[in-house]
């Protein structure tokens, strides 16, 4: 009978995704993917949200042992989430929840709607959190959200302005993390090229863009300034190569205008971004459009409201706010046969708007994109900072080093202090001081060593090193 239950609730939740799976194989029109979903109305919107949400909640309960016990603790039944209006009823999930969840029935922890008996009929590819906390959380895909992540993937890239023409260069890892692979998969499904990066140096890299002339290159926001770095001291302006634009994702940056603002004099390129998260995004959740850049000091990022529901919440008290006013996401997953989730919290800063966008799209937009996760938090003797706020004050420093790094420690008095190893040719400790004084409210000290000192970014950069004593 339990298996009865769960093959019905499986069905229904495949029919759901199918029905509302427009403009599949290949984009409508030369500028939007799908017109039906993507310049829906807000009612078409969340017409489509509370359709999924009525078969999402009885799927969950019936396929995820990690759902049917919180639905049961919490006194609920999956009837009583059937709409938008209805989530608040369901505390928000933060992911120490699932960490907790692995250590108890390691190694997949019980939240996927994937078991092993269908894993070994159709699993298709895993992928892990990065577990810096000692415990990584591990998501087993299939093939039906291969198909589907392409799909969404397609769609947001094609919002870029990416064609048949262009050659794409991944020039990012392919381990176990969704960026590199969700891209390289919706580019098949787009017929475009793409050069796979991964396992090369940085030397090779910037060689390879002299050679075959990609016309985009696909990477984290700090490599791109890397390699670009690379190639000047080869003697070739990244300006004057092949590359015409920049998909980058997996860390902030298109959002802090100081570093979108290097990037685009170092590359002479334009700028599109790709937002997402292993747990509840591993296809894009968010994306750039030709509308991105709202003024000089603000860009706009699209969150794909048929796949998913963004919802902004309150970081200390996690209830909604209003538009307009500044949140950390929380987001419910609609497009995933084993990996949908209900109110997982993103954490990441933002402002939402439902404006219609110049571009025609009307999902809402994160204004002036992603400002770095809550679990970020810097607190530094009451003062309490973001590492965002820390690289907008260093990049405003002219000809300042790319590479910087932020140590917090605890001296022998018990003092903790923050120190800001950057890198010039000249001392400008005062300005980076004056900077992060001007942006964070803290006094820190400076060391200012030479270019070339501090280790160079190959993936996601890590530059807050927090030696306090614990």
């Amino acid at each position: 009978m339990a298996n009865s239950r769960k093959d019905k609730t499986r069905n229904a939740w495949l029919e759901m995704l199918a029905k509302h799976k427009f403009d599949a194989e290949a984009p409508a029109t030369d500028q939007i993917w799908s017109p039906s979903l993507e310049c829906a109305s807000r009612d078409e919107l969340i017409g489509i949200q509370n359709d999924k949400l009525r078969i999402l909640t009885p799927f969950l309960y019936e396929n995820s042992d990690f759902y049917r016990r919180r639905f049961d603790k919490l006194g609920l039944t999956p009837t009583d989430i059937q709409t938008v209006d209805d989530l608040t009823k369901w505390p928000v999930v933060d992911k120490l929840e699932m960490m907790e969840d692995v250590k108890e029935r390691p190694p997949y922890g019980s939240y996927s709607t994937m078991d092993e008996e269908l894993w070994n009929k159709r699993g298709w590819m895993l992928f892990s959190s990065s577990g810096s906390s000692g415990v990584p959380r591990v998501f087993r895909y299939s093939h039906i959200d291969r198909d589907l992540w392409e799909w969404a993937n397609a769609r947001a890239i094609y919002s870029f302005g990416v064609r048949s023409s262009d050659t794409v260069f991944l020039a990012s890892g392919y381990g176990p993390h969704v960026f590199a692979w969700g891209v390289q998969y919706a580019l098949q499904r787009m017929n475009v090229a793409s050069i796979p990066g991964g396992g090369m140096t940085t030397d090779m890299r910037a060689n390879l863009v002299e050679r075959f002339k990609p016309t985009v290159l696909c990477c984290t926001t700090s490599y791109a300034l890397h390699l670009g770095r690379v190639m000047q001291e080869k003697g070739v302006d990244p300006a004057a190569s092949s590359i015409r634009m920049l998909f980058v994702g997996g860390e902030p940056g298109t959002g802090i205008i100081n570093t979108r603002n290097r990037l685009k004099n170092l590359w002479g390129a334009e700028i599109r971004e790709f937002y997402g998260c292993t747990e509840v995004a591993p296809h894009s959740g968010g994306y750039s459009c030709s509308h991105s850049e709202v003024s000089e000091d603000l860009v706009a990022t699209h969150l794909m409201e048929d796949h998913q529901i963004w919802e902004l919440v309150d970081p200390d008290t996690l209830a909604p706010v209003k538009e307009g006013e500044r949140g950390i996401t929380v987001c419910t997953s609609l497009n995933s046969e084993s990996s949908p989730q209900l109110r997982f919290n993103v954490g990441d800063y933002t402002v939402y708007s439902t404006e219609k966008c110049g571009c025609g799209r009307t999902h809402v937009r994160a204004m002036g994109s992603f400002a770095g996760r809550s679990d970020d938090l810097i607190n530094l003797r009451g003062i309490k900072m973001y590492p965002v706020q820390l690289e907008q004050a260093i990049r405003a420093v002219p000809n300042i080093g790319d590479e910087y790094e932020i140590l917090i420690e605890t001296i022998d008095s018990g003092l903790d202090i923050m120190t800001a190893r950057v890198e010039h040719t000249e001392d400008i400790s005062d300005q980076v001081i004056n900077e992060i004084k001007t942006q964070c409210e803290v006094t820190v000290s400076v060391e200012v060593l030479p270019p070339n000192t501090l280790p160079k970014t190959e993936f996601k950069a890590k530059r807050v090193r927090d030696e306090r004593a614990k």
